[in-house]
């Protein structure tokens, strides 16, 4: 699940506030009845009488590290290698400040997702990959 931050609103999230509003209406086809302003935000949530709160939810926003190819060779699978690897990337992403470490394994590699998943390491599963490649990519980028 993607990580979420929640904060209560300040004023100045009152542009934010606004646009927000302005989308909602947009999406209920109700564009036409807005007609706050910014300071209208201001004065209904930020007042010192206001009986009315917010709160701003936020999704990660943060960089990522993503591992294209983990190979072993078959001599050294067992022994440690590959975990090592992982564990060396897992912490130049948290040195960077990374927000998450992901990478792709093929469905039907089960040492590796058995693997993957004693570390802790959780599927994916609303993410489905494409590629486009030999005579399909040529046509595509030659149409």
């Amino acid at each position: 699940m993607p990580s979420v931050d929640i904060r209560e609103a300040t004023i100045d999230d009152s542009s934010l506030i606004l646009r927000f509003v302005r989308e909602l209406a947009i999406y209920e086809k109700a564009e036409h009845e807005v007609i706050a302003t910014e300071a209208d935000i201001k004065k209904s949530l930020f007042a010192q009488d206001s009986t009315t709160h917010a709160v701003i939810c936020s999704r990660l926003g943060k960089h990522g590290l993503y591992l294209e190819d983990l190979y072993v060779s078959p001599e050294y699978r067992g022994v440690g290698a590959g975990k090592a690897l992982l564990k060396h990337l897992a912490t130049i992403a948290v040195a960077t400040q990374c927000g998450r470490f992901e990478w792709s394994v093929l469905d039907w590699n089960e040492p590796a997702i058995n693997f993957y998943q004693s570390i802790g390491a959780k599927p994916q599963d609303e993410w489905v990959g494409y590629r486009l490649a030999g005579p399909a990519l040529e046509h595509f980028a030659n149409s």
